[in-house]
């Protein structure tokens, strides 16, 4: 079936120059703002941890400081699922490319200021208070960045190999994540003053150079396919986000609970497993950053693996094997890193999160895109993963904040909440419809394909210099 644009749902793009060509832009433009998103979160999260507590809340002391740094976190996941909203919205009715442009500045602008705001000791409140309003600023403009990459590489790639492209971008989350591990790794080994006193600002401020990489790649990166094939049968919806809640909404929960387990996970073991082993189980500062740096480096293969297995066992199988993974290894590795052994702590923190969360994460990259419609699947999918990382990755390290303070800094309820996310995510993919190989130019959700039968209007097939206009 032609798609009316340069991306074929067959698999003829390898022969079309045109196709092959936009694909490696789509893909590259993705990656860089995944990596910047995941950047500027993961760097914002281990300062969290480690940084930000004694700098905008001194007259806490250690421990509440922590908590009021982790507050600080949940704060940018709780302004998400608004700007997913809000630019959700946007992409569905005026197209993917002007959305990713938009988020990509606004995300990384916020990051660079937190590199130039005054301190508790300087400012006295105002310091959190604008540490909160730069929070909740990146947080919006992160709130459909991530969607809008996995929407866009998913409408782009062939339909056969569409998970494991569809994960490629996500690869730029673990590129991301390594660079912020790496930074506060080698922070960990200067003097500990000079750090909070300046140094600390450095890795905010080199934001700005990531958000001009991006913006360039952006500005140059070509519309999704479907989204022109939408346009052209005159179906763009003109209230998406009215159309998702009164058409989406099983499909949302489903999204939702996936993502409990990975996003949930994801968060634990990079914010609340480092301030844990750092704080309550005498791990040097940089242990933890060195644990997330090699579990970022491993997940860059595991994605993408993860990711084409979809492609050849389905993604609901692969799915589920990392929900069990996750469950398996939470207990005994909470254990482990209680113990406060150095090398232990390193390869149980980095295997746990590489795997655990990543085998999920893989799967999930092109699943998310496959559940929901064409006319408004920019805005489901924002919606189900920035209201699933405010319930599950947003809050957790808050939450595993207060459980260490109640159970007098005891591991063990940490595992038991590790355990909960994932029986959640568990249950969801058996609830789930699996979505390999599903054509995206549907107008209606996986969750209907069994007692619908029309899908869409049939496709105009345009010649290549008509799809060369509308594209470019």
């Amino acid at each position: 079936m032609s798609t009316g644009s340069a991306a074929p749902t067959d698999l003829r793009g390898s022969d079309d120059p045109e196709y092959v060509r936009n694909l490696r832009r789509a893909t590259l433009a993705s990656s860089v703002g995944s990596a910047l998103e995941y950047y500027d979160f993961a760097l914002y999260g281990l300062a969290s941890a480690l940084i930000f507590g004694p700098l905008f809340f001194p007259a806490l002391g250690p421990g509440a400081g922590i908590a009021a740094g982790f507050a600080t976190y949940a704060v940018g996941f709780f302004a998400r699922p608004f700007g997913g909203l809000f630019f959700g919205a946007l992409g569905d009715r005026l197209g993917r490319k002007l959305v990713l442009t938009l988020t990509i500045g606004l995300m990384g602008g916020a990051s660079t200021l937190i590199g130039v705001l005054p301190t508790g000791e300087q400012i006295g409140v105002w310091a959190p208070i604008l540490l909160i309003l730069l929070r909740v600023l990146q947080g919006f403009g992160a709130g459909a960045e991530q969607a809008g990459a996995t929407t866009l590489m998913a409408e782009y790639a062939p339909v056969r190999s569409r998970g494991f492209f569809a994960a490629l971008p996500f690869v730029g989350i673990m590129v991301g994540t390594v660079i912020a591990s790496v930074v506060f790794f080698l922070l960990g080994l200067v003097d500990q003053q000079i750090v909070h006193d300046w140094l600390w600002r450095i890795p905010f401020l080199a934001s700005v150079i990531l958000i001009g990489v991006a913006l360039f790649i952006r500005l140059r990166m070509q519309e999704s396919p479907t989204f022109i094939t939408l346009e052209a049968q005159e179906e763009v919806s003109k209230n998406p986000f009215k159309e998702i809640f009164r058409e989406s909404f099983p499909t949302i929960l489903r999204g939702i609970g996936l993502r409990m387990a990975e996003n949930g996970g994801s968060a634990i073991y990079q914010t609340l497993a480092v301030a844990f082993i750092t704080n309550f189980a005498g791990a040097e500062p940089w242990e933890g950053p060195l644990a997330i740096a090699l579990g970022a480096l491993i997940g860059i293969l595991v994605i993408p693996w993860a990711g084409a297995l979809s492609d050849r066992f389905g993604r609901m199988k692969i799915y589920r094997i990392g929900a069990i993974v996750q469950l398996v290894l939470a207990v005994p590795a909470w254990w482990m890193l209680a113990n406060g052994n150095p090398a232990l702590v390193v390869v149980v923190l980095a295997v746990t999160y590489s795997l655990s969360v990543n085998i999920m994460l893989g799967a999930q990259c092109a699943t998310l895109p496959e559940l929901f419609g064409n006319r408004h699947r920019y805005t489901g999918v924002a919606i189900s993963r920035e209201f699933s990382a405010v319930l599950a990755g947003g809050i957790a390290p808050f939450i595993g904040a207060l459980l260490l303070g109640w159970f007098s800094d005891s591991w063990v309820p940490l595992a038991c909440y590790v355990l909960v996310l994932g029986g959640i995510t568990l249950w969801a993919t058996f609830t789930t419809p699996e979505t390999r190989g599903r054509d995206l130019n549907k107008l209606h959700d996986a969750i209907d394909d069994s007692h619908i039968d029309v899908t869409t209007r049939p496709t105009p097939t345009l010649s290549r210099r008509q799809r060369a206009s509308q594209v470019g």
